[in-house]
């Protein structure tokens, strides 16, 4: 069975992508087909197998990401709905989509999954230079609002470098994105594509659950690395 739409990733725009501000973003509905998403979300990795990052030193005086993480790597056990929906990722027809959207003629991708507990944050940053960006999909149907949890598009106005660390109420505006069911968000990286998550209000024992689609960039230098043995880009 398919679990992307490929109709709908076919109907956004690259050009209105393009021209969104403060830097390149989307928020859409639907990007998984209604029985695809209800099997991912059913299916989910289980925390014991994820990796505690608490505490975790950034660079640049920002807070830590506190959560538990899962890096994807071939032969990782995994439900067969989680496997089929990865393979679909690494084919050409979503690789063309990143593409299209990014205006680029080849990606490395790489896969993982957060789960964030009650009181845990992500604190503004911009993403490595290696990145061309991300794609977020949200995990957690019956997700109260109330609870906080949703990616801040954050706009700086051009005024802060880097390797900074402001808090979010230093910015100028703060675009919620959408979480609630069959929700992604797709954003491009730039030198201000600021974003964070607010701490998590959520009661003890429930998690943020996303599955994160990382967007590297893949040139012939990386095609020459890869050839000789050499690791794809992290995180």
């Amino acid at each position: 069975m398919a679990y992307l739409d490929f109709d709908r990733l076919d109907a956004l725009d690259p050009h209105a992508f393009q021209a969104q501000r403060p830097y390149p973003w989307v928020n859409p509905h639907g990007l998984l087909t209604p029985t695809g998403y209800q099997r991912l979300v059913e299916s989910l990795p289980a925390v014991s197998q994820f990796t505690r990052l608490f505490g975790v030193k950034r660079a640049h005086g920002q807070h830590s990401h506190d959560r538990y993480g899962l890096e994807y790597r071939p032969g990782l056990q995994l439900a067969p709905a989680w496997q089929d929906f990865i393979d679909e990722l690494a084919g050409d027809a979503y690789r063309r989509f990143i593409c299209r959207m990014f205006g680029v003629r080849a990606v490395d991708l790489r896969f993982h999954w957060h789960y964030t507990p009650r009181g845990c944050s992500v604190s503004p940053h911009c993403d490595a230079k290696h990145k061309l960006g991300s794609h977020i999909f949200y995990c957690n149907p019956e997700w109260n609002p109330a609870w906080g949890g949703e990616t801040l598009i954050l706009d700086d106005g051009g005024r802060f470098a880097r390797s900074s660390a402001p808090r979010f109420e230093d910015f100028d505006q703060r675009i919620v994105s959408q979480t609630s069911g069959n929700r992604s968000l797709l954003f491009q990286r730039r030198n201000n594509s600021w974003h964070g998550v607010r701490p998590l209000e959520c009661p003890d024992g429930q998690l943020r659950k996303v599955f994160i689609v990382v967007i590297n960039r893949y040139s012939a230098v990386d095609r020459i690395r890869r050839l000789f043995g050499g690791k794809s880009k992290g995180y």
